[in-house]
């Protein structure tokens, strides 16, 4: 079946066009001589994992659940990031991990110190304390007090109190980006050598983190790559990046369909989709996704609010416009909707989860997953 003709609400994945960011992606891997892998945490529909696996390194993740599906899934590098990590999980981590990265001094006290297997490489997230992102706080891990990675003060009055954490350190993590082009990476760089630089000349890798939107169109990739062979030269590391978005970018589709029309002022459309089960970035960031067909309010001749039939009153998704007038039964297709999507989604109203459908370079689309009454059942 086509696009439009699956059953209602759907995710799509567009295959053709996960392969063509996968094939930017590696060939960063490829001119750069750097590693590459896919952070589960904004895309883990692990059916596509083997596709994935062909072009990238491997994965990372941000908890055992995360771990273990890329272990088992893709089978490539695993690499993992937690806060912290729970005492009864850690023998599990470090069994499929090949790099573990610790949030504080206290974590790696607590795990490092006790190192018992030569498969595990143990790094530390440093916070350069240097923000590159405007409004969107809630993404910012080098915030003002916070909880996310070691300032160069803490490290060195950690170092000067007990120096033997050097030796159990193998490499070093940032992650201070979101859906970001390489300039705010060359600041964010500038900020790292000028604190930790004389720390990375004994490390033997770099992971500069997510949030490089390196598949979006007006992305810098020549700076991308001449900035990690920089740093390859002067410290003589390894280097990974691990974006989750550029995997996934602009590759997947919500399909949904008008159920109502209501008239208050405004023609608002209850679709069987939901901004805040199916799509909750839309709420969260907030942003107004992308629909085929639609332009802004106003900007074409009939203009009608998109929300959903969950009770929750601003479950609105925003205000769009058509050229023609849109009936009950009418499909819309949002679209950039692989990312932070499936991963997110929940059954909030007893809402079901969206399926979950791949399509091929011809348009022909397969079913790989349906929901039902028991998967909203198991949850409670």
């Amino acid at each position: 079946m086509k696009l439009m003709e699956v059953p209602t609400p759907a995710y799509v994945v567009d295959e053709y066009k996960l392969k063509k960011n996968l094939e930017i992606l590696k060939s960063v891997i490829d001119r750069a001589e750097c590693k590459i892998l896919l952070a589960q945490k904004a895309f883990s529909m692990y059916s596509e994992y083997k596709l994935i696996g062909e072009y990238l390194s491997g994965t990372t993740a941000s908890g055992l659940f995360e771990a273990r599906l890329g272990y088992e899934e893709m089978g490539k590098e695993n690499h993992i990031f937690s806060p912290a990590y729970k005492k009864e999980e850690f023998p599990q981590i470090c069994h499929i991990c090949d790099h573990i990265i610790f949030n504080s001094i206290a974590q790696i006290k607590k795990y490092a110190y006790s190192k018992n297997t030569d498969k595990t490489s143990f790094g530390l997230r440093i916070n350069p304390e240097c923000s590159t992102q405007e409004g969107h706080e809630i993404y910012d891990p080098c915030a003002p007090g916070s909880r996310l990675g070691v300032t160069l003060g803490n490290l060195e009055k950690a170092i000067n109190s007990d120096p033997h954490i050097l030796s159990v350190i193998e490499g070093m993590h940032f992650h201070t980006l979101c859906e970001q082009n390489s300039d705010a990476l060359d600041i964010t760089l500038k900020a790292v050598e000028e604190k930790f630089g004389k720390y990375l000349y004994s490390m033997k890798w770099l992971n500069m983190g997510g949030g490089h939107h390196i598949t979006r169109e007006d992305y810098d990739i020549e700076r991308l790559i001449n900035t990690i062979k920089r740093v390859k030269e002067i410290y003589d590391v390894e280097v990974y990046l691990e974006p989750g978005e550029a995997i996934a970018l602009n590759a997947g589709y919500l399909v949904t369909e008008v159920m109502d029309m209501v008239e208050n002022n405004i023609t608002t459309l209850i679709l069987d989709a939901s901004a805040a089960c199916h799509m909750p970035d839309v709420l969260e960031m907030p942003y107004r996704p992308p629909l085929k067909g639609a332009g802004k309010k106003g900007e074409k001749a009939f203009t009608y609010r998109l929300s959903s039939c969950t009770c929750l009153a601003g479950d609105i998704i925003g205000d769009y416009s058509f050229d023609e007038p849109l009936h009950i039964g009418q499909r819309l297709c949002f679209e950039d909707m692989a990312i932070y999507s499936m991963v997110k989604n929940n059954t909030f109203n007893g809402m079901c989860l969206p399926s979950i459908y791949t399509m091929d370079d011809i348009g022909e689309c397969r079913l790989v997953k349906k929901f039902g009454y028991e998967d909203f059942k198991c949850r409670l």
